[in-house]
């Protein structure tokens, strides 16, 4: 299965289009971080069709922070120069929007200039976890007595479950039966 999924940002402005047969196709560049640290950021195309198109150009935009779930594909495209290029592009299936803090505390929330600016106040909890319990034993089968530990626990045959059917040995080898 060709599934990939990227932490990406985006840096082309995502372009609406319509085939002639008025599908929606959207197309961005975005870039992500290379695998080792000093290595340039790659960019790839992102191409998103029929409602996801429309979904990917009204609600993100350059700057943007990102995951995009989808598949890669490689595209041979014929450059003025007279050689043939490869493009890797990828073909939105979901996105999600990468949101830095989601968790946000009152003190980190914006507040106009005329408006007082709340204090957090700080609660400290005094929630302290139950202290486990011995539970008694309701039963007593399988459990050996706790002031003996000498005794091994009796060990029960317990005929084996298998859903194959009983093999029978045979007794004499098969004449006809040649390895090879």
């Amino acid at each position: 299965m060709n599934s990939c999924i990227l932490m990406v940002e985006i840096v082309k402005e995502p372009e609406l289009r319509f085939t002639p047969d008025g599908l929606e196709i959207t197309e961005m560049l975005v870039q992500f971080s290379g695998l080792r640290e000093g290595e340039p950021a790659a960019n790839l195309k992102v191409v998103g069709w029929g409602n996801m198109a429309k979904e990917i150009q009204q609600n993100y935009h350059v700057g943007d922070r990102i995951l995009v779930e989808g598949r890669l594909g490689m595209h041979t495209i014929d450059r003025p120069e007279g050689f043939k290029e490869k493009r890797a592009e990828l073909t939105v299936q979901k996105i999600y929007p990468l949101v830095a803090n989601l968790n946000m505390d009152e003190s980190f929330v914006t507040t106009p200039p005329s408006a007082p600016v709340p204090t957090p106040q700080k609660t400290v909890s005094s929630y302290e976890p139950p202290v486990p319990a011995a539970t008694p034993a309701t039963s007593n089968v399988g459990v050996a007595s706790q002031n003996n530990y000498s005794q091994p626990l009796p060990q029960t045959s317990k005929p084996e479950r298998t859903s194959y059917p009983p093999v029978v040995p045979n007794p004499e080898p098969d004449v006809d039966d040649i390895p090879f």
